[in-house]
């Protein structure tokens, strides 16, 4: 049996209908009978079911069965929005306005595909208020966390231009660029932490399962513990007692210091400065800094955005308090007339070669191409540094793995050495 989705119009209102009634709308799934009596199927949102039977007579069919969709268990609404979700709907949407495929048709085609319910809602809420009349940038401003100001300032100068087709291709290319350097350092980031964490398990394991255990065994033999095997067998005991209210305190700890950095600026921009100062970890936040600094710069410079209102909207892409702030003092440098690399010279920020080279491309009338240039070059040096980083590592690693565990062992089988020695 062919099945097909149809694509609906939103007759049941005024084209300028406002938000507020398009929220309204209620999703049914119907079954009808085309013109050559095949029966057919999908998805359409309506007011009421007698509406969605009225379009499907005007478009030829003969409604068999009409019911509202049901919703999802527990009332979830799909899984949240990733950047890599936006990500890939800027290259499709980009795509096919370049095909030449009308933008609400566009988006119709991209909502259907998208198995993420609440990415189908958002996407399909945005074609209704670009129906009603809406810009794209506009009905993109009912979801500033999916699509931030950078975002929604780069399509509202490609629409002011008449060139949003090739402003959405750069910015697909932006967004894929960005989210491959956080996913290389969330993957660097994520092999050591993951290993720690299975350390701290087994050395858990260790205290309450295993030390006791050896511990009447000593008991038994009355052998002396030597200091290191003491040490231990005192950890095994109070771990024993309160191993439950240990974790829950960790937790909580974790969670409060989650908490504390996420409402606290200042905690955040000591954090995110002390970050920068550590060996290996800190050169690769500072090379990917200023890869986001160059590439959204470029971005929305090439964009056609003036200089001031670009570097406002670049202070909050570069993922570091610190660059972020620096980046705002060199906006209010440049809206009273300083040049852009003089203005970076002052951070003590960037490295001179970074500088010499947009001080180049402002001399040259190029800017946006030297901008791209410098986050070629880091993103390179991204990727080189994260790959340096997972083998230098991990024999750090099994090091600290081997002091923790093996030297647990070691205290473990000290008095049996003793007992055997007495032999």
């Amino acid at each position: 049996m062919p099945t097909a989705t149809v694509a609906t119009h939103s007759n049941a209102g005024n084209v300028g209908a406002s938000r507020a009634a398009v929220k309204q709308l209620t999703v049914y799934e119907w079954i009808a009978l085309d013109k050559r009596g095949v029966k057919m199927k999908g998805e359409m949102q309506a007011r009421n079911a007698s509406l969605v039977k009225a379009e499907l007579r005007r478009q030829g069919m003969n409604p068999q069965a009409v019911k509202e969709k049901a919703k999802p268990l527990f009332g979830a609404t799909g899984s949240r929005v990733k950047p890599r979700d936006v990500a890939i709907f800027s290259r499709q949407i980009a795509t096919m306005m370049a095909a030449g495929v009308p933008m609400v048709q566009s988006f119709e085609i991209i909502a259907g595909g998208q198995r993420n319910v609440r990415f189908k809602n958002m996407l399909t809420d945005v074609k209704q208020n670009i129906e009603g009349g809406a810009a794209l940038h506009e009905a993109m401003a009912k979801y500033p966390v999916q699509f931030d100001e950078l975002y929604r300032n780069l399509v509202r100068a490609g629409e002011s231009a008449g060139v949003l087709d090739t402003v959405l291709d750069t910015v697909a290319t932006y967004k894929e660029r960005i989210e491959s350097i956080k996913g290389k350092i969330k993957k660097a980031l994520f092999y050591p932490a993951m290993v720690m964490a299975v350390a701290f398990t087994v050395m858990l394991i260790l205290l309450v399962f295993v030390v006791p255990v050896f511990q009447n065994v000593f008991k038994s033999a009355g052998v002396a513990l030597p200091a290191f095997t003491q040490m231990v067998v005192s950890m095994s005991e109070f771990m024993q007692r309160f191993w439950l209210p240990f974790i829950v305190v960790l937790i909580v700890a974790i969670v409060s210091i989650i908490m504390a950095y996420k409402r606290s600026e200042k905690m955040q921009h000591a954090v995110d400065r002390l970050s920068l100062k550590i060996p290996v970890v800190g050169n690769i936040l500072r090379q990917s800094a200023i890869a986001r600094f160059a590439r959204t710069l470029g971005v929305t410079f090439s964009a056609g955005v003036p200089l001031v209102e670009a570097l406002d909207s670049v202070a909050g892409a570069t993922g570091s308090m610190v660059y972020g702030q620096a980046i705002r003092k060199m906006r209010d440098d440049v809206a009273v007339g300083h040049q852009l690399h003089l203005a970076m010279g002052q951070t003590n920020l960037f490295p001179s070669m970074v500088t010499q080279m947009v001080s180049i491309g402002e001399e040259s009338g190029a800017l946006d191409k030297m901008l791209f240039k410098v986050a070629e070059f880091y993103e390179e040096e991204v990727s080189n540094a994260v790959d340096s980083l997972a083998t230098l590592l991990e024999p750090l690693i099994m090091v600290i793995i081997g002091v923790l565990v093996g030297g647990m062992v070691i205290a473990l089988y000290l008095p049996i050495f003793k007992l055997a020695g007495t032999f």
